[in-house]
């Protein structure tokens, strides 16, 4: 009868721990293992281990030292401190045992109510901790950079590293102090009711310890007003003229956080005396100290007084009274946005070209003026070398290859595969994830070519044929950009005819990554893992299998390192093995003193950072997706800190192999970045940053920036090398004039080799001089008659005209623009190279090529014509 009333009771204890079983085979040790094998595919299980090291070792020790801290005062103060009971009832017998027995009780009773209370609130109060572990990480393996803030002389690692866990630890002790001061008190004061015969005061230890847990509350509100004064250090408030403290920071604010750092030690040293003091007990000094805390408070939140300061002192003599924070501002911005290594170069300007146009027309410059947009190219590409249904190319990369003995810039998409190209009905589990599971092979044209005639191509179909000596022995594409699914290879299909495999040959996937499936037992578990019971199920996966997951490069590299920030534009690069990525990685901080915060819309507005550097490059195997980091910036003290938490993670840049060497480049998001801020930022003296006379930004056409393009050239730095470097134009605030040409590459114009190392030179034009900018050019082309009737013409023969991109480019001591044309079929949508406009000073032609325009135009200059110039040849207006 016993037995069936446990029933019940047996079988919610059942349930529950089966629930718990469940909950913790699947989202720990599933989780768990999974991620251990993948790790450990990639050879990075050493690093896996170190990670769960770090992480539960930091945490823990933060959870044991809380719960140490509250069991050892609730335990000192229920046991030894807070029993006082008068000296007769120790003398009586009875009494002292009837004592003793309540006491006895209250002491084992309340230990077990606050052994587990101690342990919760040691989990509570550690959770920010496990939060933020790798904080702590850089706190621990960081280093000296070497720079030191202007403001208060402490190293800027001191902000990056320690600043931020500084102010956790202060927040987390606070706490723990108060809490443990009032739950002691608590604790002293239920001693004192509920246990019988006690004095009528608190006995001299239980002062003593809440005076001593006091005191701790009150060392750590005064070490939060002194990590209040590096506050002042991200001041927004003398936004948008500069950022940081200003003179009522420095002048008024942080003389405040003394003064209640003063009035705050008076008044606690006050309250220590009265309530230890048994005579004489005054409450004058206590209250006199806490006016004068309040109205220090009251003055420190205030906004009359330091409006006042502004109004009567600041702004009368702005830059005489915050020149020197101004020039801390624009010191701490250019070191933290790594801009302090741009070389300037005064650019004379010629009005007469005829001699630059002479020099230009004797080089081989056109070969490399990119005429195919990206944004155009990519609707070729997929019309032309698609080829099946279920191929596409996510993106067009520029770069350059060695090709017909000299450095050619070209464009190139890797052929990858899309599921969702493929009918309804073919979707199906087999076909995504036994079948489909790869692309294959890439395009590459050249960037410059001629209008009027089909693309050229210097690699193309699925048989990889090519005329300039491209051949690849691994062309497959198991990871790229798409929205790869997971993969099972090698299987026990029959996939022929998919890729570019001969008919009736299938060519098995020989890669060293991907997590082996050598039982059953793992079969299933993949099944739980990924939800999908077809694995274990199927008998198309054999002992050989391997599981493929990750495989967009986005989301491999950050399973691998979430603490890198990713540029939104990897590239592929052609090697005669196999296909690689190149990913560039940033380390950003938001705790560099006084340097501005930078623009919300930089990778996708999801980060905010007011310091960045460029430092690793990423390799990523297109074939068999295994991943290496090179740092390519050892000065950068994150970075460094990193390197020495996670020994053999990453490689130096010389281990790089050459062939992946000669295809770095300079970041684009990160130019990006960086134009935007030193648009502003080089008026490099506070009277200049304060007038703004001369902020840049970005050129525009039609309304739409010119944001910063590649172009591989010789600019006459280094012995006729050809350089692949990055122009960003950039004109006056609200004027449509060139102020200057931006240069970002990455050859050493010393040594003149590819040796990395990256570098920006600003070509700055004369304020005397009117140099067109874009839309000054685009209105000079809409102007010219008959290129406008040219394209009037061609808008009504079912096809539309679309501009390119406007390259600008230094020549000699002249400007050169390039403006390709256009034209899209109305039913196709297959954009077409029509013509190519050149432009330099007022002068406009369009032709064919880059050639024959450039040649009309040095006619033109030779010749001196001084009025309106032809836009195109007779021949075009036929």
């Amino acid at each position: 009868m016993r037995n069936w009333k446990l029933l019940p009771a047996i079988t919610l204890a059942t349930l529950a721990t089966a629930i718990v079983l469940y909950i913790a085979f699947y989202f720990v040790f599933l989780d768990f293992f999974v991620d251990l094998w993948w790790f450990r595919s990639l050879e990075f299980e050493a690093y896996f281990w170190l990670k769960l090291l770090y992480r539960f070792i930091f945490s823990g020790a933060v959870t044991a030292f809380f719960f140490a801290v509250f069991l050892f005062h609730f335990w000192i103060a229920s046991r030894y401190l807070g029993l006082n009971p008068p000296d007769e009832i120790l003398m009586d017998d009875s009494k002292r045992r009837r004592f003793q027995r309540f006491a006895d009780v209250f002491m084992s009773g309340s230990a077990r109510i606050y052994t587990p209370i101690s342990l919760l609130l040691a989990v509570v109060i550690a959770v920010p901790f496990y939060l933020q572990w790798e904080q702590a990480l850089l706190f621990f393996f960081g280093s000296a950079s070497g720079i030191v803030d202007p403001v208060y002389g402490n190293d800027v690692s001191f902000y990056m590293f320690s600043y931020p866990i500084y102010m956790l630890i202060q927040k987390e002790l606070l706490t723990t102090a108060v809490i443990v001061l009032l739950a002691t008190g608590v604790l002293y004061w239920m001693e004192h009711v509920f246990v019988p015969n006690q004095s009528k005061e608190f006995p001299l230890g239980a002062k003593i310890h809440l005076t001593v847990l006091f005191a701790f509350v009150v060392l750590f509100v005064v070490w939060g007003f002194l990590l209040e004064r590096f506050a002042l250090l991200y001041s927004g408030g003398n936004e948008p003229v500069f950022f940081g403290p200003g003179f009522v920071e420095l002048r008024y604010k942080l003389p405040m956080i003394w003064l209640e750092v003063l009035f705050f030690l008076a008044i606690a040293i006050s309250v220590i005396f009265y309530a230890l003091s048994e005579r004489h007990r005054s409450k004058t000094p206590i209250i006199v100290a806490s006016l004068g805390f309040l109205a220090v408070w009251g003055l420190q939140g205030s906004h009359t007084l330091p409006e006042l300061i502004e109004k009567f002192i600041v702004k009368p003599n702005f830059t005489r009274t915050e020149g020197d924070s101004i020039r801390h501002n624009i010191d701490a911005t250019m070191a933290a946005f790594d801009l302090n290594n741009i070389k300037t170069v005064d650019f004379q300007v010629n009005l007469d070209a005829t001699k630059d146009i002479e020099a230009w027309s004797t080089k081989k410059h056109f070969e490399n003026i990119p005429v195919w947009d990206r944004e155009f190219l990519i609707d070729s590409y997929m019309q032309l070398q698609g080829i099946r249904p279920y191929y596409g190319f996510p993106t067009v990369d520029e770069d350059r290859y060695f090709i017909n003995g000299h450095h050619q810039q070209v464009n190139l998409a890797a052929r990858e595969v899309n599921i969702d190209k493929l009918p309804k009905e073919a979707q199906n589990w087999e076909n995504t994830h036994l079948r489909y599971t790869h692309g294959y092979g890439a395009v590459i044209s050249p960037a410059a070519q001629d209008a009027g005639i089909p693309i050229v191509w210097y690699l193309r179909d699925l048989n990889m044929s090519s005329d300039v000596g491209f051949s690849v022995k691994y062309p497959d594409i198991y990871y790229g950009l798409e929205k790869y699914r997971y993969a099972i290879v090698p299987n026990n299909l029959a996939v022929t005819d998919i890729s570019g495999s001969a008919p009736g040959e299938s060519v098995d996937y020989q890669g060293i990554s991907g997590i082996p499936i050598p039982s059953l037992f793992r079969k299933m578990l993949f099944s739980f893992y990924l939800k999908d019971e077809k694995i274990f199920f199927s008998p198309n996966i054999s002992a050989q299998s391997k599981l493929l997951l990750r495989r967009n490069i986005d989301e491999r590299i950050t399973a691998l390192t979430p603490f890198l920030h990713l540029d939104k534009d990897p590239y592929l690069v052609v090697d005669k093995d196999r296909f690689y990525w190149i990913q560039d990685a940033y380390t950003l901080s938001n705790y560099y003193p006084v340097s501005k915060p930078a623009a919300d819309d930089y990778l996708d507005g999801q980060h905010k950072f007011n310091y960045i550097r460029n430092s690793v490059k990423i390799v990523v195997d297109a074939y068999d997706g295994s991943v290496d980091y090179y740092i390519s910036d050892p000065k950068d003290p994150i970075i460094n800190a990193y390197n020495r938490a996670y020994p053999g993670v990453f490689k130096n840049l010389r281990e790089m192999p050459d062939e992946l060497m000669q295809h770095l480049r300079y970041p684009r998001d990160l130019y990006y970045m960086q134009m935007k801020i030193y648009a502003k930022y080089h008026q490099n003296s506070p009277e200049l940053f304060y007038e703004q006379a001369e902020t840049w930004q970005f050129a525009s056409v039609d309304g739409q920036p010119v944001l910063p393009y590649f172009i591989t050239m010789d600019f006459d730095r280094c012995n006729d090398l050809e350089e692949f470097v990055m122009i960003n134009p950039m004109t006056p605030i609200h004027r449509d004039n060139l102020s200057m040409v931006g240069i970002a590459g990455t050859v050493d114009d010393k040594s003149c080799d590819h040796t990395y190392k990256p570098g920006i030179t600003i070509f700055k034009f004369p304020k005397a001089v009117q140099v067109n900018g874009p839309s000054q050019v685009n209105a000079l082309i809409d102007q010219n008659p008959e290129i406008a009737s040219q394209f009037t013409l061609w808008n009504q023969q079912g096809s539309e005209v679309k501009k390119g991109r406007m390259v600008i480019l230094t020549m000699g001591n002249s400007i050169l623009y390039v403006q390709p044309i256009y034209m899209l079929a109305t039913k196709t949508k297959i954009p077409e190279l029509a013509r190519v406009i050149v432009s330099i000073g007022n002068q406009v032609v369009m032709d064919k090529t880059l050639q024959a325009a450039f040649s009309r135009l040095k006619d033109l200059f030779i010749k001196g014509a001084a009025g309106p110039v032809s836009g195109v040849s007779a021949a075009e207006s036929k």
